[in-house]
Formats: structure tokens, C-alpha cells, sequence
């Protein structure tokens, strides 16, 4: 029996993911409005069983690395493959990265088998090079939405960011910052980038009550440099200097997690400094409805990578926990200081002790900026609006719907 067509192909490098949220959110909503997409994960997830996503889709997953090669060479062999691809395969086979020539040949057939001619990946990095194989052999048109890091860091891949730009329909970005930016870099990307908002369900987030006669602070994300987090706790430093009291809990996981530990032993504040661990999407939420401040010090890192539209932010808003954050890339397209948050300059804690100490002392000013936050979160970053702009876009840059033949 024939597999049911689709509109379109998601095309994922591993789904779900616990630190790709977003993600998956907007996977669930396409197919909840109906888009009938079909969903394709390079990679199986690797999640603790703890921090796993509930699937509520089903997932196409591909074989691991080695058996798909052998699956290609056989059909090669047997003389089952296209002009293109059966001369690619010895011309590319010893590149580097050329396992995503391997998984465009491998997919294609599938692909025809549901009649998806489009497919749409998760970040310029590895889904995307795949998808840029299957236009290149086979004609299959692709987009992709970047993200931070892999569309502001260029790679050494043989595909590299600017192929990605210049073969794609068109390429979504989290903010204007990004698309202004993708323009800038690539000329051939004029006119064909546009800026979609992640988007947030809005269900599933906790009442905000914070907890205890001591402030909460919260602040979430990997333990990586571009999270800013040895600022974060170096500007707590000058604010119980400054008579502040409060216990700041910074929840995640990652490399920098002993380099951290070490940095607020030496300044003696672990009763005031809690480097948590990762938690999952619920404990995140509940750890935020419970908050008095949220901060995200967000950085560029020694490679030039940063943050673009951290998706924990919009979160905050949504639960209505005023915000501080800082004025880097399109972070200020979700807080506008003094109205719905606080931003300061990236690496600058004085300024962040400052600005720790003024929401603690002014809780009327916290309400506030809380309050209006969350109002703003909840006009422009819903996942059904989110997945609607980028229904549209599929629609009209690159005809998912239409009705096409396919010509091998």
C-alpha cells in the first residue's frame, strides 16, 4: 500500500529534542491546523528518559549512518538510481559531510512516495545540507528556518552557508535583526528572507505565584558562554553587596558547568547561587511561575555566535515574571526597555546589578513591566499565529499545495 501523500517534508536533524522546544511545537501545531506535513528525523532523540518530549506525531526516523550507505550503494549497484546521484556518489563519497549526500539519495524515493516535492528544515546545519542534496540530485526544493549560531558562524563544510542561502526558496529567521543580517551577508538572499517569530503554546504554563519571603531570580539555558551566565553571577555578587537578598537559581546543563561551580565557590555564594541542572519543560515553567525576576544575559561568545530570539524569554513573558535581559540581536524585538522588561549591555554587570536592584527595590515597577510583558508575549508569539506565517510563506514561495508531477 502506497504511503498517504503529504503536503510537505519537516526535516529535522533529531526529533524531538529537549533544548529545541520550539521546535517541536511548531511541528505539533502544522499538524494540528491541518498542513499535513510529513515529519523526518536524521537522528534518532537522545534525550534522558526524564527531559523527553511526549510524541504526539508519528516520526519517519532513517536508518543509522553505516546501513544507509550500504542501502544506497545497493541500489547503486543495482543500477536503481538517477544520472545525478549514480555520478555523485563516487565523485563526493570521501568528502567531508558526505553522508548528507547519502541521506538526500536515500530519502528521495520516499519522498516521491508521498508526493512531497518541498521540505522544510530546522536550522541551517545538518537537515539543511541534506535538503540542498536532494535539490541538487533531485529537484527537490527546500527551506529552512535559522536560527543563531548556525546562520551567524560559517563552517568549513563543503555546503556551506551561503549555498544554503542562495539554492533555498526562502529562509525564515527568528527576528528582523536576522533577516537584515542574512541580507547583508548574502546578497543572494535578498527578498527571500522573512522574519517569523517562534511561537509558544499557551497552554501549560503555571499561575504566578512567587515563592518564599526570599526573592527568587531564574535564569535558564545551557551552561555555555553566549548565555552570559559568568556575568549573571558576577552581577549578583555586586547586588548583595548592595544589601540585596535573594537565592538565584540557573537552571540547565553543559560544559561550563564546573567553571561556573568554581566561580561562585571563590566568591562564597553558594547559599545565594544554585547552578540546578537541567529540568524539564514542566519543572522550567513552574520554576518561572515562581520567580520574582528572570534574567537571560545573553552574550556573543569568543567564535562571533550569540543568541538571536532566546525562546526561554518569551516564556518568562508569558508567566508574567518581569524580565532583564540584554540589548543583543533580536532580544529587544520581544523586551522593549522600560515598557514590557529591563535590557542592559551585554558583559556589562554593574549595569545588571543595577538593574537587579531597582525591580527588588520597586516592585510596583516589577508588576508592571511584568504585566505589560505578558501581554506582549501573548499578541505576537503564539505558536498557532507562528505556524500560520510560515503556512503562508510555504503557500506562496514555494507552492506546497499545488498540485505538481513529478519528472525524474
Amino acid at each position: 500500500m502506497l504511503p498517504a501523500p503529504c503536503s510537505f517534508a519537516y526535516l529535522f536533524e533529531r526529533f524531538p529534542s529537549f533544548v529545541q522546544t520550539f521546535v517541536y511545537r511548531e511541528a505539533v501545531e502544522m499538524v494540528r491546523q491541518g498542513a499535513n506535513p510529513w515529519l523526518v528525523s536524521v537522528r534518532r532523540p537522545d534525550d534522558p528518559g526524564e527531559l523527553a518530549e511526549r510524541i504526539e506525531a508519528d516520526i519517519f526516523y532513517l536508518p543509522d549512518e553505516k546501513k544507509l550507505r550500504e542501502e544506497v550503494d545497493a541500489r547503486r549497484a543495482a543500477k536503481r538510481l538517477g544520472w545525478r546521484a549514480h555520478r555523485a556518489i563516487p565523485r563526493h563519497r570521501s568528502e567531508k559531510d558526505s553522508q548528507r549526500m547519502f541521506e538526500a539519495i536515500w530519502l528521495a524515493p520516499e519522498l516521491k512516495a508521498r508526493g512531497v516535492r518541498h521540505v522544510h528544515a530546522h536550522f541551517g546545519g545538518l537537515a539543511a545540507r541534506t535538503a540542498w542534496w536532494l535539490r541538487e540530485l533531485f529537484g527537490i526544493s527546500y527551506s529552512f528556518t535559522g536560527h543563531a549560531n548556525d546562520i551567524f558562524c560559517d563552517t568549513d563544510f563543503p555546503v556551506s552557508n551561503a549555498d544554503l542561502a542562495r539554492s533555498a526558496k526562502f529562509i525564515v529567521t527568528e527576528t528582523d535583526f536576522a533577516r537584515r543580517w542574512m541580507e547583508e551577508r548574502h546578497g543572494c538572499a535578498k527578498g527571500k528572507v522573512f522574519r517569523v517569530f517562534n511561537g509558544i503554546d499557551p497552554a501549560g504554563f503555571f499561575p504566578r505565584e512567587p515563592e518564599g519571603e526570599v526573592p527568587r531570580i531564574v535564569s535558564v539555558g545551557r551552561y555555555v558562554e553566549k548565555k552570559g551566565f559568568d556575568v549573571l553571577i558576577e552581577a549578583c555578587r555586586q547586588a548583595l553587596a548592595r544589601g540585596m537578598e535573594f537565592r538565584c537559581e540557573i537552571i540547565g546543563g553543559g560544559p561550563l558547568h564546573e567553571a561556573l561551580a568554581v566561580q561562585i565557590a571563590a566568591q562564597e555564594m553558594e547559599r545565594c547561587i544554585v547552578l540546578t541542572g537541567p529540568r524539564s519543560q514542566t519543572e522550567v515553567r513552574r520554576a518561572l511561575a515562581g520567580a520574582q525576576l528572570f534574567i537571560l544575559a545573553c552574550q556573543p561568545d569568543k567564535d562571533g555566535g550569540s543568541d538571536n530570539l532566546p525562546t526561554v524569554v518569551a516564556e518568562a513573558m508569558f508567566t508574567g515574571v518581569p524580565c532583564i535581559s540584554t540589548n543583543l540581536a533580536g532580544v529587544p524585538e520581544m523586551i522593549a526597555h522600560e515598557r514590557t522588561g529591563l535590557l542592559v549591555p551585554p558583559r556589562d554587570p554593574k549595569a545588571l546589578a543595577a538593574a537587579i536592584v531597582r525591580l527588588l527595590q520597586d516592585p510596583l515597577l516589577a508588576a508592571q513591566l511584568g504585566a505589560q510583558g505578558r501581554e506582549h508575549a501573548r499578541a505576537h508569539f503564539t505558536i498557532e499565529r507562528s505556524a500560520m506565517e510560515l503556512q503562508r510563506l510555504l503557500r506562496s514561495r514555494a507552492g506546497v499545495g499545488r498540485k505538481r508531477w513529478w519528472s525524474w
